[in-house]
């Protein structure tokens, strides 16, 4: 059953438009062992449907275990947002990014395609200065809505510094994840699997934990 209706599709057909370059979603699932696998490939073929900037690309967490290590994906299902010339920039979905996480998951693919917002200076500046690797999870769910703010933000600063990495984790779908770090509430952030806070924070919230990490 597709998960758009028409009315939808005309929607983002027309918010897609404002796409510049090139989209490759390259989505990992594994054979017999992922209850959601099949659901979010056949999301991310509407989403494919919508446009003919975006690209979709499937790959199983076994047999393309290089591509898997290269875009440091681990769970399944996982779609990594690839640029024009398919290069992984640090932005990650693990679990389908349906109900209210469409709304951070299609600005992504805006993002991605050169369709997004600039960051003012003094931040840009500030994550230029970042040396050592930052992961940033966002844990959500798909009824929270207010968790796709804080997975955009954290997707835009891995958009703009090559030390940063950031990941939607779909809380219910990986169950033993949350349990690890905790998850009671969301949106969930934690950075580096150590530094963490709750809510659809400003980036400068973001920025004061990333700091943490540099020391």
């Amino acid at each position: 059953m597709a998960l758009l209706n028409e009315q939808l599709r005309a929607q983002l057909s027309e918010v897609f438009s404002a796409m510049k370059k090139d989209v490759t979603l390259a989505v990992f699932t594994k054979e017999g062992e992922c209850n959601t696998c099949t659901e979010t490939v056949a999301f991310m073929e509407e989403i494919e449907s919508l446009n003919d900037k975006i690209h979709l690309k499937k790959f199983d967490l076994n047999v393309d275990a290089e591509k898997a290590k290269a875009f440091e994906v681990t769970m399944v299902p996982s779609i990594v947002l690839l640029d024009d010339q398919e290069a992984y920039l640090g932005i990650k979905f693990n679990g389908i990014p349906a109900g209210h996480e469409i709304n951070s998951f299609i600005p992504g693919i805006l993002e991605v395609a050169g369709a997004g917002e600039a960051l003012p200076e003094a931040l840009l500046s500030e994550l230029t200065a970042l040396t050592k690797p930052v992961n940033i999870k966002v844990f959500v769910t798909l009824s929270c809505p207010h968790c796709a703010g804080a997975v955009q933000k954290a997707h835009k600063l891995a958009l703009e510094s090559p030390v940063i990495t950031a990941e939607m984790v779909e809380a219910q779908t990986f169950g033993e994840l949350s349990n690890k770090f905790n998850v009671s509430s969301v949106p969930k952030i934690v950075i580096n699997d150590q530094y963490e806070f709750v809510g659809n924070q400003p980036l400068d919230v973001f920025l004061e934990e990333i700091r943490k990490t540099q020391s």
